[in-house]
């Protein structure tokens, strides 16, 4: 009696472990291969991601999804706010150096992956997951693959970067129907010609005392500098079939794309301006000057739009948001934003297994939320509040798939303040492009050649 008893209990044991294996439908299969033996695993970022006190239906899905993953893997995930963006390197470097048993996943901006690179503190992903899943994003997994090691992950569609935001009540002062630049985009006519003629048609002295006071455009110079180079097929730096970053921006569409941001910059742009008493305004007037009509064409990134914190959003002000014109190098209507996603990486300190664990447990937590697999707008969120429906269905949703990214290797050697910005993009009003490229050709090699060196 008691040997049945206890192969009773036995058999009843195992089902209770198999019924706990059993996945919910639409969840992804059990791996009965995985146990976290009650660990933490921290995700480290300089961004929150609360829950929602009042989600809805698919928040609702994604947080018991999520809940699902932590009880079957026997783990609980710690979203954790313990750096600012600008030290998210030094807080990576700082962890690799004193891991103690943590087990961890850092987010990083673009900006800092080339000091990750250059001190080895990424783990390679390759053989962890399935990298040719289609929920990565190739883009950036190709961006982040050097000498055959991705050393970087990120999933789903990308975060366009540079566009044209422009003010909707000054173009219909100016007679011109917004609509008009939408269409332009949307049949293959938005072009650096199209964008001039707009400008010329714009700009205005409205009080007739011989100065300009309504100017076609203004932002920041580094994202028209960015928009010009990717729209017209060319690069800072690029990577070559051995994986070493070579410069280009010596190539004749560069010297293009830079001539044409000095057309824009010595005859349709609002400059920072100085009163009579010698003040200069801040370098970044542009970014309240834009609602307040001070000009009509913003050159921006997405963010600062479809972000609810921005000084766009101002009550009442309407604006409307087109990719960056193509060049003449560019094929009609084939409008690129550079990649520049922030990256999910694994600081290399692992050596027992537990970054296979790691990535495992990413690859399950990144999926698409069970049950909107299919929701091909669950990008939009609260998109349609700041702007016009074809700005967030047109112009935004073109914008992030793969095909529109376009890499530019500059950012592997620093973020562009620090790349570009003091030898380039500042001083581009200096002279003539081609004479300011060869005047700064030896900066930019050596940049390389200390990045292929280590």
């Amino acid at each position: 009696m008691k040997k049945l008893v206890a192969l009773f209990l036995a058999a009843m044991m195992l089902l209770s472990v198999c019924a706990l294996a059993e996945a919910p439908e639409g969840y992804p299969e059990v791996n009965p291969d995985i146990d976290f033996g009650g660990k933490t695993l921290k995700i480290h970022c300089w961004y929150d991601m609360v829950r929602s006190a009042e989600p809805t239906d698919e928040e609702a899905a994604l947080y018991a999804y999520q809940d699902w993953l932590q009880e079957t893997y026997n783990v609980k995930v710690e979203w954790t706010v313990d750096y600012a963006w600008d030290t998210s390197i030094t807080a990576l470097s700082e962890f690799v150096a004193n891991p103690g048993d943590e087990l961890a996943i850092y987010t990083m901006p673009l900006d800092f992956i080339s000091a990750a690179l250059t001190q080895n503190l990424l783990m390679p992903w390759n053989g962890l997951v399935d990298l040719t899943a289609e929920k990565w994003n190739q883009p950036a997994l190709e961006f982040m693959t050097i000498a055959d090691k991705t050393m970087a992950v990120f999933s789903g569609g990308l975060e366009p970067r540079e566009v044209v935001f422009f003010n909707k009540t000054l173009l219909e002062e100016a007679n011109i129907d917004p609509d008009y630049i939408y269409d332009l985009q949307a049949n293959g006519q938005w072009t650096w010609d199209a964008m001039i003629d707009l400008f010329a048609k714009v700009q205005k002295d409205r009080d007739g005392d011989g100065t300009v006071d309504l100017w076609a455009s203004s932002g920041d110079g580094s994202d028209l500098a960015l928009g010009a180079m990717a729209n017209n097929g060319a690069a800072f730096y690029r990577l070559d079939e051995n994986g070493d970053i070579v410069v280009s921006v010596n190539e004749e569409a560069a010297i293009e794309a830079l001539e044409f941001v000095q057309k824009i910059r010595s005859n349709y742009f609002r400059h920072a301006q100085t009163d009579a008493e010698g003040n200069t305004e801040n370098w970044d007037y542009f970014k309240l000057g834009f609602p307040a009509g001070d000009f009509v064409f913003r050159f921006g990134q997405s963010y600062e739009g479809f972000n609810g914190d921005r000084e766009m959003n101002v009550e009442g002000f309407e604006w409307g948001c087109v990719a960056f014109p193509t060049g003449p190098r560019q094929a009609a209507g084939d409008h690129k934003t550079i990649v520049s996603d922030n990256l999910v990486c694994i600081p290399n300190v692992y050596k027992n297994g537990e970054e296979k664990m790691i990535a495992f447990f990413w690859d399950q937590w990144s999926n698409p939320t069970p049950g909107y697999e299919d929701d091909d707008e669950g990008w939009i969120g609260n998109k349609y509040n700041f702007t016009d429906d074809r700005a967030v269905e047109e112009t935004y949703a073109m914008l992030r798939e793969p095909e529109h990214g376009i890499r530019d290797y500059y950012i592997f050697l620093g973020g562009k303040n620090d790349t570009l910005g003091p030898d380039l993009i500042w001083p581009i009003d200096s002279q003539p492009a081609a004479a300011l490229v060869e005047s700064i050709l030896p900066i930019f090699q050596a940049r390389a050649d200390d990045f292929n060196n280590k």
